[in-house]
């Protein structure tokens, strides 16, 4: 009997199917089988439990697997060996993506035996246990497809550069358009077909190493390498908004060293907590990330067919095309020609100046009750309602009725802190007067100043936003509660584990590329920390180092758990609040060193999560990790450059830059709300906020719900395995809501409403159809309006003076007390609201 790894297979191999998974049987050199023992394996033996009680506890914490199919026993295996098919070679161009993706081909199989993530199972999975992997992710893989080629670099670097400094423009204008991932995911491939047609074939040989500028077909890996690069640097860099608060509003004179030291530690370090989060939340299959699967069915749209006809039904690829010319072209009409269907607070236009409908309905400063929009702009604006589980949109949608459309009534019109002086949802906060409040009022010299605080106003905010910094604590305290309840087993058996334990299709094909030490990303974060350092001594910013230290440390503390569930609900778990109210009761009285903290903590969370987000892309789209590692950080690198240059060139050549007076609209949006934050958070401090006997020390409380809300929930799913109480969610119910100001009721609603039809309905009683198009579909409607926008931005609204049409269907939803932010009591002139003193 042969003795070979597992690995050692995979690794001898060019091209790998486990499509061929056999039953075992012996070993013959006639055959064209091989026999491999793995060692590290053992058989899962008859329990003296019923099997279906283990299968249970196993999957519990993992709504997406399905608990119905139960596995029969795997007590007739007694053999420490199983058998491994003679793959025949297939090329790219052979896979059959319409058939391989059918849901009838796994229907019978996973009923017989379930994925368990359980590393010491013998049998292994020929396909992913979820429909929703096997719906875009292709199970097999050719590790001789060139990856690392002049191409990928040349492109990657192109949309790195251009959509960096493109997104840092648009960032500081108001009304703005973004570059995003998926428009240079779409212009990539006619850029690399070209190339591939116009670069010569000749083979170099440099020390010893053979390459050329064109090594034939541009192929769907090289793509991938492409779009990753871009999907790591459209979001800018967060330390810029940091940088600008400085030089504007505390006008600060500061140098290019610490700019550049500052966006470069505080990017980077996310990246290296990605890297160590590889064996909890990128190799186990039950981390399905959906939103990587949205890019993964792109790409194999894409490439399967590119310039071909397919015959028998309509093609992905021909789907995708109808969906982005029919959404491009339907975003003309809520985007521009009738701006009412998306905005669609239709009930406030039958009453436009009672205030209870407006408050009620409205759908930019009301609760949007009004449940639907034509807009897929709005409906998408917390993510694709497509790509995000049922259950996880359901638990978003309870936390909205019940906090938002229950609670947030009740304390408006009960007048609770001050209200209904106020709109209803605002994500300002408003002085006395009942007026935005004015950060500039309370500062001297770049410095909060007490006295002046007392002499202008106390702080009041709109309800929604006091709720949603309620939700936020909650949240806070959930996600910590809920990992320890859930996933403390996994967490502890994952830090023993490695790649090689993973039984699941994706991770063994991915045994065929040497995978990247720990000790790689140990250095970006080395780095990264010393960099920050530097900058905060360098810099008067007011943060001590130990800040710093505490930064990084509740960073890495909170990247697992935020991973975890974005990785299985696709729901963004933003935490902001919480490090500017930790830091402003250690810090009090310093905004500069406020924010800086914010933007350890923050973006070293949201970078590390995005960061294994796109490591799980190229896990499914079968990427040399080691790829991978180098064109992520070549990619954070070169656009923190960029983005700090492209700044910089904007403050000392764009008149009037960041002022409300700026004739082309660069008035800074996002850095206005980051300077009043700093000025709220590290100026006036939590302490005159929501300490005892304060304003909205109420809100403190959510705390204590938070922490207990998962606990019964916990034992109810385990009491009751098969029943609802396992979807309920408590993190997400918190944390969904997240968006809420500057977001409403109508985006969660629509929202939910179509993720319900999609994700449940049709995923129900139309499975095949869901399987082959609904992640398409997705991408096709993001596209289309993506594209929609820049065309009307720059055709229409960019230049000088804009074409605007002026109509019913663009002012009625205007004409409202909705859309002016009339609050519900409306103070004459000179009148105030709320205490005569305060301190």
């Amino acid at each position: 009997m042969a003795t070979l790894s597992y690995a050692t297979l995979i690794l001898n191999r060019p091209q790998i199917s486990v499509v061929d998974m056999k039953e075992t049987v012996a070993y013959s050199s006639s055959t064209e089988h091989v026999s491999a023992t793995l060692p590290t394996f053992r058989p899962r033996h008859v329990p003296d439990v019923p099997e279906d009680v283990d299968f249970y506890m196993e999957h519990l914490n993992d709504p997406n697997f399905d608990l119905s199919k139960r596995p029969q026993s795997t007590g007739g295996i007694s053999s420490h060996t199983f058998e491994l098919d003679q793959k025949k070679r297939i090329s790219s161009s052979d896979i059959d993506a319409e058939s391989q993706y059918d849901s009838e081909r796994f229907s019978d199989r996973y009923t017989e035996r379930a994925e368990s993530r359980n590393s010491t199972a013998i049998d292994f999975d020929d396909e992913s246990p979820y429909p929703e992997v096997r719906a875009a992710v292709a199970s097999i893989d050719d590790p001789t497809m060139p990856v690392n080629t002049f191409r990928m670099w040349f492109l990657g670097l192109f949309f790195t550069i251009a959509v960096s400094g493109m997104n840092q423009v648009f960032s500081t204008r108001y009304p703005s358009v973004y570059i995003t991932g998926i428009v240079a995911q779409l212009i990539a491939l006619p850029f690399g077909k070209g190339l591939e047609r116009i670069l010569p074939t000749t083979r170099f040989k440099t020390f010893g190493y053979s390459w050329s500028l064109n090594p034939g077909p541009f192929n769907i890996k090289e793509h991938v390498c492409i779009t990753v690069m871009a999907n790591v640097v459209v979001a800018g860099a967060y330390a810029t908004d940091v940088i600008a608060t400085q030089k504007i509003f505390y006008n600060h004179q500061v140098s290019y060293a610490y700019e550049i030291l500052l966006v470069l530690s505080t990017q980077c370090f996310g990246f290296c907590l990605g890297g160590i989060l590889r064996q909890f939340v990128v190799w186990p299959s039950s981390m399905i990330w959906p939103g990587a699967l949205v890019n993964s069915a792109l790409f194999n749209t894409l490439h399967k067919n590119y310039g071909k006809s397919d015959r028998g039904h309509v093609s992905r690829e021909r789907f995708f095309c109808y969906v982005l010319i029919g959404s491009f072209v339907w975003y003309w009409v809520p985007g521009y020609l009738f701006t009412g269907l998306s905005m669609f607070n239709w009930v406030c236009w039958i009453a436009p100046e009672n205030g209870v409908v407006n408050t009620l309905f409205g759908a930019a400063s009301g609760l949007g009750m009004g449940l639907f929009t034509f807009d897929w702009s709005m409906i998408s604006y917390i993510g694709s309602p497509l790509v995000t589980p049922w259950w996880s949109e359901m638990n978003t949608a309870a936390s909205l009725v019940l906090c938002f459309w229950v609670l947030v009534p009740i304390l408006y019109f009960t007048n609770t802190w001050y209200s209904k002086f106020m709109p209803i949802s605002s994500y300002l906060s408003f002085d006395r007067t009942g007026m935005p409040y004015d950060p500039t009022a309370i500062v001297t010299n770049g410095e909060f100043d007490a006295e002046k605080y007392l002499s202008y106003s106390p702080l009041y905010m709109s309800t929604t936003l006091a709720i949603a910094y309620g939700v936020a604590f909650a949240s806070f305290a959930s996600i910590c509660v809920h990992t320890f309840l859930w996933f403390r087993r996994d967490i502890a058996r994952r830090l023993r584990s490695s790649l090689k334990d993973e039984r699941d299709v994706h991770s063994r094909l991915m045994q065929a590329y040497p995978e990247v030490p720990h000790w790689w990303y140990l250095i970006i974060g080395v780095l990264s920390f010393t960099f920050l350092c530097i900058a905060v001594e360098i810099f008067p910013t007011q943060l001590p180092i130990w800040g710093v230290v505490l930064g990084f440390v509740l960073a890495a503390v909170l990247a697992l758990p935020v991973a975890m569930i974005q990785a299985i609900t696709n729901q963004h778990v933003a935490l902001q609040v919480m490090h500017e109210l930790i830091i402003g009761y250690l810090l009090p009285g310093k905004p500069v060193a406020n924010i800086i903290f914010k933007t350890i903590t923050y973006i070293g969370t949201n970078q590390a999560v995005g960061f294994a987000g796109d490591l799980k892309l190229g896990h499914y789209m079968k990427i040399p990790p080691r790829t991978m590692f180098m064109i992520q950080v070549v990619a954070a690198v070169v656009s923190c450059f960029v983005v700090t240059g492209v700044q910089d060139w904007m403050f000392a050549n764009v008149v009037d830059i960041c002022t409300p007076q700026q004739t082309n609209g660069f008035i800074c949006p996002s850095t206005n709300s980051f300077a009043t934050a700093s000025l709220i958070w590290g100026g006036i401090g939590p302490a005159r906020l929501f300490s005892v006997g304060k304003p909205y020390s109420g809100l403190l409380w959510f705390f204590l719900v938070g922490a207990l809300a998962p606990i019964p929930f916990y034992f109810l799913a385990r009491r009751y395995p098969l029943s609802f109480w396992r979807y309920i969610n408590v993190p997400v119910f918190f944390a969904g809501v997240g968006a809420m100001p500057p977001a409403t009721g109508i985006n969660y609603a629509s929202w939910a409403l179509t993720g319900f039809i999609f994700n449940y309905w049709v995923r129900r009683y139309h499975f095949r159809w869901w399987m082959r198009f609904n992640y398409i579909l997705s991408a096709g409607l993001d596209a289309g309006v993506a594209l929609s926008m820049v065309v009307i931005f720059f055709c229409l609204y960019y230049p000088k003076g804009g074409i605007n049409l002026n109509w019913w269907g663009n002012t009625v939803w205007m004409n409202t007390k909705d859309a002016m932010g009339a609050p519900f009591y409306i103070l004459n002139p000179g009148e105030t609201f709320g205490p005569e003193t305060w301190s």
